[in-house]
C-alpha cells in the first residue's frame, strides 16, 4: 500500500476517525510520519519521534490521574499495575489499528514493504505521538476527553482484568513474595534488518534461566520470557 496523498479530503477523513480536528494542520502530519520517510524525503522533514516521547508522558499522566480519582480505594501497587496494563504496547497498537492510524501512516519504502502499517511498534508510538500532537494544539482537558474516549474500552478491560497482562510485573510480584531474589533479562539473539529486528529474550532469576521469549521488540521478547516463566512454575 503506498502512502496516501494528504490532501483535504483525507486530512479530514483521518480526524473523522480519531474524533478530533486540528487547528494545527502540521502537527497531525507531523505524527504521522515516520522517521523512516522522513529519511528520504526531500528537505528537513519532522519525524514524529520528538511527539512521540511527549505523547508517552501525558498518556501516563492522564491513566494516573483516571485511576486515581475513579478507585479511590486502589492501592498504590495496583495502581501502577492497572496502568501498566493500559499504555502497554499492545493495548496502543489496538487502539491505533481501531483508528486505522497505519492507513494514513507516512513510511519510507523499506518499512513500507516490511509490513510496517501494523507493525505493533510503530502503531503503538504513532499513537503516541498522535496523542502528543493533540496536547500541543489544545490543552490537558481536550486531551484527556481524547484518550478516555479512544481508550474507553482498554481502560475498562484493564480494570475488570480482561485485556493483556503485563508479565514482567506479574512475575515480579510473584517472586517478591518468595523473598529477595535477582531478576534480568538478557538478550540472548539478535536477527533480520534494522528494520525488522528480532529479538530472542530469556530472564534469568537469581542466575537460572527460567523463561524464553521472541518479539519485534526488546520489550515484547521480556514479557514473552516472563510468561514462559509463570506458566513453567517459579521453584528458587
Amino acid at each position: 500500500m503506498a502512502n496516501l496523498v494528504l490532501d483535504d479530503k483525507n486530512i479530514k477523513k483521518f480526524e473523522e476517525n480519531i474524533g478530533y480536528t486540528f487547528k494545527n494542520k502540521s502537527l497531525l502530519i507531523t505524527a504521522i510520519t515516520h522517521s523512516s520517510f522522513a529519511n528520504e524525503g526531500i528537505g528537513n522533514l519532522n519525524n514524529n519521534e520528538r511527539l512521540e516521547f511527549l505523547g508517552d508522558s501525558v498518556l501516563n499522566l492522564c491513566i494516573g490521574d483516571y485511576i486515581y480519582n475513579n478507585e479511590i480505594d486502589m492501592p498504590e501497587g495496583e495502581m501502577t499495575k492497572i496502568r501498566a496494563a493500559i499504555v502497554c504496547e499492545q493495548s496502543l497498537k489496538e487502539v491505533a489499528m481501531k483508528l486505522e492510524l497505519g492507513t494514513y501512516l507516512r513510511l519510507g519504502k523499506g518499512e513500507e514493504a516490511n509490513h510496517g502499517r501494523t507493525r505493533p511498534s510503530i502503531l503503538a508510538d504513532a499513537f503516541e505521538a498522535l496523542i502528543g500532537a493533540v496536547y500541543l494544539d489544545s490543552d490537558f482537558n481536550t486531551v484527556k476527553e481524547f484518550i478516555y474516549r479512544n481508550m474507553e474500552s482498554i481502560i475498562e478491560g484493564a480494570l475488570t482484568g480482561t485485556v493483556f497482562n503485563d508479565y514482567k510485573t506479574e512475575l515480579q510480584e510473584c517472586l517478591q513474595r518468595q523473598g529477595n531474589v535477582k531478576i534480568k533479562y538478557v538478550v540472548e539473539k539478535q536477527s533480520g534488518p534494522d528494520h525488522q529486528k528480532i529479538y530472542n529474550v530469556s530472564v534469568y532469576i537469581n542466575n537460572v534461566k527460567c523463561g524464553s521469549g521472541i518479539g519485534t521488540t526488546k520489550k515484547e521478547g521480556e514479557q514473552n520470557a516472563a510468561k514462559e516463566a509463570l506458566l513453567k512454575g517459579i521453584k528458587i
